[in-house]
């Protein structure tokens, strides 16, 4: 048995017990009740952080957070795990979008955070502070929001080391989901990209489109997540074999440069996003004051994993985000690297929002 009491804040959990309840963040102007699950195994093991509902109007993943934290018992766990279903509590319950409602400003692009800043950023901080910074692994759970449709997939950025690299890449392909997204940096104020930083094995898992909270999702997504952490050893083996791959690297992102009404003209067939090429029209932006058109073509070759649904945009507005597939070769020839074309808003290295 693990002889380390689990703390977060006032919470704790002592060996072989679980602990649930809140811990109350100081964000300077305001505070923020953060519920979280501690699990204490009762044997030796990695420490596990999962958090969900950084973006309001993802409701997929809080779910099958909380059901994750509902179904795991210390008795099975190897080493602790920390769940966090609800980490941005103003966006989720007050604003439902990927920005807060207190201060306008998007959480997944200000990581690590900032304990002097504003609320946003304090809040960025404490979740550092308190629960990531102490991980082995950390995986951030998403969806397509409320105006957003994406193809699941699991991203992963490259750091350099080739340990945690390689141990990146497996726990990015234990999810049970077919493809896999590499930034080729771990620049940027994304969660998976700071923690990164830190030399900790993170990966953002993405499933689930226009904020749809259906059951059959959320469980799908909690059998990703049981037969992650029996790859990390968490949970006891089952014997299954891990599922295969397909590796992508991002091509370009699409923002709006103008305001009016999307219509997006890529097709969208189930869960598959069409493919694109260069210099293809992906849309049009409408004023509706006088009709007149502006035309979105896209910046390069790609399979959309992400498209705006959404009616109504402004400039920045993220519309698509296009990826190829990954060839591992040309990570020794620079010259032939994609570079995404960014727009106000996205992470320079990871158009996802």
């Amino acid at each position: 048995m693990s002889d380390t009491t689990l703390c977060v804040g006032s919470l704790e959990a002592q060996p072989g017990t679980k602990a649930r309840g809140t811990v109350r963040a100081d964000l300077g102007t305001l505070t923020a009740d953060i519920p979280l699950t501690l699990v204490n195994g009762t044997r030796p093991g990695p420490r596990v952080v999962i958090t969900a509902g950084v973006h309001g109007g993802e409701f997929t993943p809080i779910d099958a957070a909380a059901r994750l934290a509902s179904l795991l018992e210390p008795g099975e766990v190897h080493g602790q795990v920390i769940i966090c279903p609800v980490a941005n509590p103003n966006a989720v319950y007050q604003g439902r979008l990927n920005v807060s409602p207190v201060d306008g400003v998007n959480i997944n692009r200000v990581f690590p955070g900032d304990p002097d800043g504003g609320p946003t950023e304090r809040l960025a901080a404490w979740l550092f502070t308190h629960l990531v910074d102490g991980a082995d692994v950390y995986i951030d759970l998403h969806c397509g929001g409320i105006d957003q449709v994406l193809r699941d997939f699991v991203g992963y950025r490259l750091t350099g080391d080739p340990d945690l690299d390689k141990a990146t890449a497996e726990l990015a392909g234990s999810f049970g989901i077919e493809d896999v997204v590499l930034g080729l940096t771990a620049e940027g104020g994304n969660s998976h990209a700071a923690a990164a930083r830190r030399g900790i094995s993170a990966v953002l898992v993405e499933v689930g489109s226009l904020g749809q909270r259906d059951e059959p999702t959320a469980l799908r997504r909690v059998d990703g997540l049981l037969t992650a952490l029996r790859h990390l050893g968490v949970l006891d083996q089952d014997g299954s074999a891990p599922a295969p791959i397909r590796e992508w690297v991002w091509s370009a992102g699409v923002t709006s440069e103008a305001t009016g009404l999307w219509y997006p003209e890529f097709s969208f067939d189930g869960d598959v996003i069409g493919e694109v090429a260069k210099g293809d029209v992906l849309g049009r932006i409408v004023d509706p004051a006088d009709g007149r058109e502006h035309t979105v073509h896209a910046p390069a070759d790609g399979r959309i994993f992400y498209g705006m649904h959404g009616l109504t945009v402004a400039p920045g507005t993220e519309l698509a985000a296009l990826a190829i597939p990954w060839d591992p070769d040309a990570a020794t020839r620079s010259d032939t690297l994609p570079v995404p074309g960014m727009g106000r808003g996205s992470d320079e290295a990871d158009p996802r929002p």
